[in-house]
């Protein structure tokens, strides 16, 4: 039988802001270890701290814009864009404009606090 998910769980996001994590699929919602999708809204201003993670993620943006940090430079990612972050590259992510952004993370394999191996604050 199909699984039904009535409604996401919020994680807590790390950043300098309050950021929404609405996780539908994954480690904590739904115990699934092999993908996870979340929606996240993150406010005007956040930013995360690099990160050099163990899982692809793909993001899709909703709304606002996402500024995507790589060592090879800096790309902006509007509403109706869209991003592959390989494993194993550094990246951050923040939203600096004053919209903010909303958008859909998928993780393969499922996002986990041990494998994005965020940097030293």
């Amino acid at each position: 039988m199909p699984t039904f998910i009535p409604a996401p769980s919020i994680i807590e996001a790390a950043g300098n802001k309050p950021k929404v994590i609405q996780e539908f699929i994954g480690h904590v919602n739904s115990q699934t270890s092999e993908v996870s999708i979340a929606r996240m809204i993150s406010p005007s201003g956040w930013v995360e701290p690099g990160q050099t993670p163990q899982f692809d993620e793909y993001t899709l943006v909703l709304k606002g814009e996402l500024t995507v940090e790589s060592k090879e430079g800096v790309q902006a990612v509007s509403a109706g864009q869209a991003i592959i972050a390989k494993k194993g590259e550094w990246i951050r992510y923040s939203s600096p404009h004053s919209e903010g952004a909303e958008y859909i993370a998928v993780c393969l394999p499922a996002f986990s606090p041990d494998t994005v191996h965020r940097d030293p604050s």
